[in-house]
């Protein structure tokens, strides 16, 4: 199957070798959104509530731009720096993913780019 690399300036350009998302089939694949401002290019350093409302923020958009959306998300991945911050992540995802909600994986990871408190990847359909 061929793919298609997905680009959108609605969140932040991707801080390495890697696309933003790419689209494959019936799915599109994004990569890891963290808490960073598309427009100023800034990183979120205000607490994990809003690092987790802007990453998600991000994670709209590029599955908006390959032609899905939150409501297609079929797994996601959130990486947290603390695990003690579970509950605080878990009451901004719930209000993205409301009902018939994806599969979902919570890992606490030692570090994460540009030193952020959370980083949520996703793989959505296209139906």
């Amino acid at each position: 199957m061929p793919k298609e690399i997905i680009s959108t300036p609605n969140a932040p350009e991707a801080i390495g070798p890697y696309s933003q998302a790419v689209k494959t089939g019936n799915f599109v694949f994004v990569s890891g959104q963290i808490p960073i401002d598309p427009v100023s290019g800034n990183t979120l350093r205000t607490g994990v509530e809003s690092q987790t409302i802007r990453a998600l923020d991000n994670l709209k958009a590029v599955l908006e731009a390959s032609g899905s959306g939150l409501d297609k998300v079929v797994k996601t991945t959130v990486f947290l720096k603390r695990m003690d911050d579970f509950s605080i992540m878990n009451g901004v995802y719930e209000k993205y993913f409301t009902g018939n909600f994806p599969a979902r994986s919570t890992i606490q990871v030692a570090g994460l780019p540009k030193d952020v408190d959370v980083e949520i990847e996703a793989v959505a359909t296209l139906d």
